[in-house]
């Protein structure tokens, strides 16, 4: 046959006869061979398991991990996975073994060194973390901070201060580490080698003012005045903008009795715009009891509370208040007193204090209308009802303050005194009021209370 024919023949034959039975492949279809089953079981399992553990059922993600395992344990991720169901079980022990086999299939993965040192960690059992968290430092220096902790817990202080002071060389001083630091110090008590690393400091960097104040701290707490007092000196030298400084200055000024130093100093803490007011506060109240002692100082004093007007705190105005009552005048430890109360209009000892300051300087009216708003917010405060009365009183009001001294009387427990004075002023107001038996028979009572005291 011709060969062209033959070909032609058979591609028709192809083409007329599409019946004839050729193999096909269905690629849809899944195998039906052993290792697409398993591979089919195991995902099913393993997904299953991250689902049940997602919704916190932590013991059938476990049961679906397992099943995994069975079918294939090579991977290392699964006994992660476990590990983990396990610790939110507390299961430690089998938290413990899962983690340890992972790490054996995959000695290198931090996650997996991370997670064991946490379940340490949990357990506080700090040997096993230290032997943990020793693989992990070449990981990141975040983990080396964790050892010098850990070497605290277990009592190996002279190792942490070596990983400190690695540390430190490293990347700097660090806020935490000095923490960990002073925490190795203290439990210590070994203030030499506190006081060394800060003048090292020092010596390495001039500029760090931080450091020098440490400095001047832990000299002062270890009795080592003259040294403080020279490193203050030192610092305001290498940084005379320095204002912290002076929170130190002026004590050692005032204790070395040169007076001029020490207010110039006190000048600048309270004028300055970075120190803390609770400091300030300090240092004003400091300054108050030195003039108290040395009253040729006050216009000095005047001087500063004039420059921070604008600028005292509710603790500095109770300071200011204190000095003025004790060199006795009243009438500007009122103002300051109604400086706090503006500050803090419910503080109810800033108010007794206001009112009696009031009614001595016999400011009546504003005692009694002061008194008065009080009582709303205290209204069982029997010292309230008799400052009213005793306001009203004074101001010519006798029913007003019979009102409210009978009020106030329902208050009175137990005060013999007090109620001594409420006979008093009621004697009084109905005295006034041309009620001369009840005055009499008030002032009789308050004499018979008098007599018992």
């Amino acid at each position: 046959m011709n060969k062209k024919i033959y070909i032609l023949v058979l591609l028709i034959g192809i083409f007329l006869f599409p019946q004839v039975d050729y193999a096909q492949v269905d690629f849809n279809k899944r195998p039906d061979d052993d290792l697409g089953n398993y591979e089919d079981a195991y995902q099913e399992h393993f997904f299953e398991a991250l689902k049940q553990k997602g919704i916190e059922n932590y013991q059938r993600s476990v049961d679906a991990l397992l099943k995994c395992i069975k079918i294939d344990d090579t991977d290392p991720v699964l006994y992660f996975e476990l590990g983990k169901n396990y610790k939110a079980l507390k299961n430690f022990g089998a938290a413990e073994d899962s983690l340890k086999e992972a790490i054996s299939k995959s000695p290198e993965n931090e996650w997996f060194l991370d997670e064991l040192y946490d379940l340490y960690m949990l357990q506080n059992d700090i040997d096993k973390a230290l032997k943990t968290v020793k693989q992990l430092v070449k990981f990141h220096p975040d983990y080396k901070q964790d050892l010098a902790s850990l070497y605290i817990e277990a009592k190996k202080y002279k190792n942490a201060l070596e990983i400190l002071d690695e540390l430190d060389k490293e990347f700097g001083y660090n806020q935490d580490r000095d923490f960990l630091r002073n925490q190795i110090y203290d439990l210590t008590g070994n203030d030499d080698d506190r006081i060394e690393n800060l003048e090292a400091r020092i010596k390495s960097n001039p500029d760090d003012e931080a450091s020098y104040l440490r400095l001047i701290y832990r000299y002062s707490e270890t009795g080592n005045t003259e040294k403080a007092f020279d490193t203050a000196k030192e610092l305001l030298e290498s940084n005379p903008e320095s204002q912290l400084v002076h929170l130190a200055l002026y004590k050692f000024y005032l204790d070395d009795n040169k007076t001029n130093e020490a207010i110039q100093s006190m000048k600048t803490v309270l004028t300055s715009a970075t120190i803390k007011p609770e400091a300030k506060t300090k240092v004003l109240n400091d300054f108050v009891n030195f003039v108290s002692k040395h009253p040729e100082y006050e216009p000095q004093l005047l001087e500063i509370t004039a420059l921070i007007d604008d600028d005292k705190s509710v603790k500095t105005l109770r300071e200011l208040a204190q000095y003025h009552l004790k060199t006795n005048d009243k009438e500007k430890a009122l103002g300051y007193l109604e400086d706090v109360l503006a500050e803090d209009p419910n503080d109810f000892n800033t108010i007794k204090d206001v009112l009696l300051l009031r009614l001595d300087l016999n400011k009546d009216s504003e005692a009694a209308k002061l008194s008065s708003e009080t009582l709303e917010l205290y209204p069982a405060q029997p010292m309230l009802y008799l400052v009213n009365g005793v306001a009203n009183n004074k101001l010519n009001q006798p029913k007003k303050a019979i009102e409210s001294l009978e009020m106030g009387l329902d208050y009175v427990i137990d005060d013999s005194k007090l109620l001594s004075d409420f006979y008093t002023q009621l004697s009084m107001a109905y005295k006034q009021n041309n009620n001369i038996t009840k005055s009499e028979a008030f002032a009789k009572k308050a004499e018979a209370l008098s007599k018992q005291q």
